[in-house]
């Protein structure tokens, strides 16, 4: 894909919506839509990488409440024609065709590969992804169990999505102090994955989400692995403007 001149690629990823209690949430919220309105004028896509939500479930007919000015201005941007990407994440891993169908926003489960301007990128969350984390893969394959979906099915919305969000803060799933701690080069889980493809074919990028650590780490033949950090102590995003990729904050 050629990116248009004066156009760029944005990421953005782990804004927790919702957390720890929607009144405390809602500034970053509010955060979050003034840096998707300035960024309208020159964005050509937007890739939203997970977690935009702190838990997030889709009943056959109804969604979690809230949230209204973040799902209107995506559907705005959208409209005007800014391509959307969404990726789950661990968080929001029970998202279905809502977004596709009320916002036209296309929702991806795993990584995918794309390529814009010659510069080869894979992209995803990151959760689940490397070596180790077992206990939390063995989590994920319970929640995304066809069979425990439908068990929470079962559970009134009003129960379900309040016992959800209690364990999700309950249990620091927001920012732990490991998720903000630099482990070194050689024992950063999605760095150890990063390297592993790289055997097998060459990306010039690798953008993650799901650490809320901002990192830009430089891994064999000029590839580069980069975590986009949080909408929560960070408020960093990432940026290709067709040559280059740049971690940047947003300050305002």
């Amino acid at each position: 894909m050629k990116i248009p001149q004066h156009k760029k690629i944005y990421f953005a990823s782990d804004q927790h919506f919702g957390a720890p209690t929607p009144e405390k949430s809602f500034p970053r919220e509010q955060k979050f839509v003034a840096w998707l309105e300035e960024i309208r004028h020159d964005a050509e896509i937007i890739f939203l990488l997970g977690d935009l939500f702190d838990f997030w479930f889709e009943y056959r007919t109804v969604v979690p409440k809230g949230f209204v000015r973040v799902l209107g201005k995506l559907a705005e941007l959208r409209d005007n024609g800014i391509q959307i990407y969404f990726f789950v994440g661990n968080h929001d891993l029970w998202m279905y065709d809502y977004f596709e169908k009320e916002l036209n926003i296309p929702v991806y489960h795993t990584t995918k590969e794309y390529t814009f301007n010659g510069k080869s990128f894979l992209i995803g969350h990151g959760d689940g992804l490397g070596p180790g984390d077992k206990g939390y893969k063995r989590m994920k394959k319970v929640f995304t169990n066809s069979f425990s979906k439908w068990l929470f099915r079962w559970l009134h919305p009003d129960i379900g999505v309040r016992l959800a969000q209690y364990l999700s803060v309950k249990n620091k799933l927001i920012s732990g102090a490991e998720d903000v701690k630099f482990l070194g080069k050689e024992n950063e889980w999605l760095v150890q994955y990063a390297e592993r493809k790289l055997e097998k074919k060459h990306y010039d990028f690798f953008i993650f989400g799901h650490r809320h650590l901002p990192l830009e780490i430089l891994l064999k033949d000029n590839s580069r692995y980069f975590n986009l950090g949080d909408w929560i102590g960070y408020f960093t995003y990432g940026v290709f403007d067709g040559t280059e990729f740049e971690l940047k904050k947003y300050n305002h």
